[in-house]
């Protein structure tokens, strides 16, 4: 009986290992870096150890479905359902909830912009010239439905229009450049985002084919690698009920994009604004080894 006993301990060790390392797949986005820093804290507190690694978007994707990597908070909807339909069919990707409603994501101009006519994709097309026929996108493999839209001809682009793909930060830098000097510029805007309180935005109609309706009208779920739920219950029941709101996340992001700050220090920050979300969010979740979760995060919070 001890020999079973000892045999067993030592199948059960790797599992418990692997529950131990929480690995979040980053964009290198802002509002995935504050849900990222978020689950963070929490998880530390709990007894794991979560890590970030820095990833393109397809390789988050692959990433979850060969098991390198356990959760991505960034599954945009319609959007990213519709390019990677494959790993949501063949259960490469399980979907563990709902961590934001009411986002949005389309092409966006400044309201100087759309002063002069802008205020759709077919006006945007009609204007060429204004725009030099650049479009700015933000890393590579985040921007197909636009090249999409550019090869397919729809709403008036041709192939004279071009799709400028960098990153997040180097998009904003590009409309920070712009706005300063008052030129015409289109990008990939979206909401939450502190680019919505530093600057007047107009998000342009006519776009429900490449991003949905209501201006790409968009929820935020939250993936993990296939067997992931099972495997480590209590962290996946965490990830489940991390659920976040348009203000906390346009907040926190603020922090760390306009003021600064450390992912991990807006994320502590907003969470002692809003305590009571961490209520929900860690109801039924325990620590590491099996105490009451609540009371040990909130201690080590201060709150």
């Amino acid at each position: 009986m001890k020999t079973l006993a000892f045999c067993a301990a030592l199948l059960a060790a790797p599992a418990m290992a692997d529950c131990t390392q929480v690995r979040l797949a980053d964009l290198g986005w802002t509002d995935i870096r504050l849900t990222d820093a978020t689950a963070e804290v929490i998880l530390e507190a709990l007894g794991y150890q979560p890590s970030e690694t820095l990833l393109g978007l397809d390789v988050a994707y692959v990433s979850l479905r060969e098991g390198n990597m356990d959760i991505f908070q960034g599954n945009w909807r319609p959007v990213q359902d519709v390019n990677y339909k494959e790993f949501f069919d063949k259960g490469w990707v399980v979907d563990l909830g709902e961590n934001l409603a009411g986002a949005k994501f389309t092409l966006a101009v400044p309201d100087y912009v759309a002063a002069q006519g802008v205020t759709s994709f077919e006006t945007l097309a009609q204007h060429r010239d204004l725009f030099d026929g650049k479009i700015y996108g933000i890393e590579p493999g985040s921007n197909q439905y636009l090249l999409d839209m550019i090869a397919q001809k729809r709403h008036g682009f041709d192939e004279t229009w071009e799709v400028v793909e960098s990153s997040e930060a180097g998009m904003l830098a590009q409309v920070e450049r712009a706005v300063k000097k008052q030129e015409p510029i289109v990008f990939l805007g979206w909401e939450p985002h502190p680019m919505n309180l530093a600057y007047k935005l107009t998000y342009l109609s006519g776009g429900d084919e490449e991003f949905g309706p209501n201006f790409g009208g968009s929820t935020v779920h939250t993936l993990s690698r296939p067997g992931y739920a099972e495997a480590c219950p209590n962290v996946a029941k965490f990830f489940s009920q991390l659920k976040f709101t348009l203000d906390y996340e346009n907040q926190g992001m603020k922090m760390i994009a306009t003021d600064g700050a450390e992912p991990q220090a807006a994320a502590k920050a907003m969470m002692a604004q809003m305590p009571a979300m961490l209520e929900g969010w860690l109801a039924g979740v325990t620590t590491i080894d099996g105490k009451d979760g609540l009371p040990v995060v909130k201690a080590a919070l201060g709150l």
